[in-house]
């Protein structure tokens, strides 16, 4: 989809600022029009962060879908296990509950797939009901007499955590999906995929199998669903994203919201991290983050940006041509930690 940005005009932006408005984000009364003026952008961005998106104000593939799901409440249709999956806000909190009631609905991704009706049908057959997997009015209002607490580690983060604690190994056979990210708000493509090609020399020289994603496509669901086709172990996209100039140093991202988060992301991100840190000698931050390529992979997936471009001292060493081996040293790196 098009990218839409400040001083954009047309009926596109209209329809993002009336989902703005009705998600209670106040705009200039001048932009409502279909003017992507300031306004909006700062509503753009107050959404994006608490939406755990990167905050750019750019309107982009997650930043669109997620306008769309949060429209979305519980009760407002009734779900089921379909095809295109069910999208949305009302997905993510049923996910919640029944995850806080001990039923395995999966990671809280908003996607109605296959463990959430599993989930749904062994609830509907503990309280006595038909296990048919249809969530309408009278299952949602059984599940609100349980009173599932807002505050309990859900089923799925502790499940999650006990793999974790039990995967030992080696990285030898494993196969990892590399994702060079797809446009420009991922950062130049020449650098993503030669950063990728690296990657995937130095974990194949660890005895991996890295399968890199190419394609023109930017839908962030279908880059996504080709790394869960691939059964792979581990995902591992690689963007350069800018920021502000005096932003410095590596940023490792796993999937994770204000309630819900993946203990394996999170422990690759960190390893990674580590790796970079030694590597470029520049202190990094983790980073939570609902975007498409987190939370809709079934796999520990994490998002990898080693440097920012628009800090003069690290564009310097982003440009040099040992700097992607330099990334695929430290990617690697923590990537066979993981599994030792």
């Amino acid at each position: 989809m098009r990218v839409f940005r400040l001083g954009d005009h047309g009926s596109e932006v209209l329809d993002v600022q009336q989902r703005l408005a009705a998600l209670g984000y106040a705009l200039a009364p001048d932009e409502l029009a279909g003017w992507f003026g300031p306004s909006t952008e700062a509503a753009i961005r107050a959404f994006q962060d608490l939406r755990h998106l990167r905050v750019d104000g750019l309107v982009g593939p997650d930043t669109w879908m997620q306008l769309v799901e949060a429209g979305f409440r519980l009760g407002d249709r009734t779900l089921y296990l379909h095809a295109p999956a069910f999208r949305g806000d009302d997905v993510r909190e049923l996910q919640r509950k029944l995850n806080a009631l001990g039923f395995d609905a999966g990671k809280q991704d908003g996607v109605h797939g296959q463990r959430t009706d599993l989930a749904v049908r062994e609830f509907q057959r503990n309280v006595g009901e038909e296990p048919d997997g249809m969530v309408g009015l009278h299952t949602i209002a059984t599940i609100q007499r349980m009173r599932p607490l807002e505050d309990v580690p859900s089923r799925a983060v502790v499940r999650e955590g006990e793999e974790l604690r039990g995967m030992r190994g080696s990285i030898e056979g494993k196969v990892i999906v590399v994702d060079p990210g797809n446009g420009p708000a991922d950062g130049p493509e020449e650098v993503r995929e030669a950063m990728a090609a690296s990657v995937a020399q130095e974990l194949a020289g660890l005895g991996a199998k890295p399968e890199i994603l190419h394609g023109d496509t930017v839908a962030p669901s279908d880059r996504a669903r080709a790394a869960n086709e691939l059964g792979a172990s581990l995902c591992v996209s690689v963007h350069l994203g800018g920021g502000v100039p005096e932003a410095s140093g590596p940023t490792c991202s796993y999937f994770g919201s204000a309630t819900t988060y993946s203990p394996a992301g999170r422990r690759l991100a960190e390893l990674i991290l580590e790796e970079l840190e030694r590597e470029f000698g520049r202190r990094g931050r983790l980073q939570r983050l609902t975007v498409g390529m987190l939370r809709e992979t079934r796999m520990p997936a994490v998002q990898v940006e080693p440097l920012v471009a628009t800090n003069e001292l690290e564009a310097s060493l982003i440009d040099d041509e040992g700097f992607p081996p330099r990334v695929a040293r430290a990617v690697a790196g923590g990537a066979r930690r993981f599994f030792g």
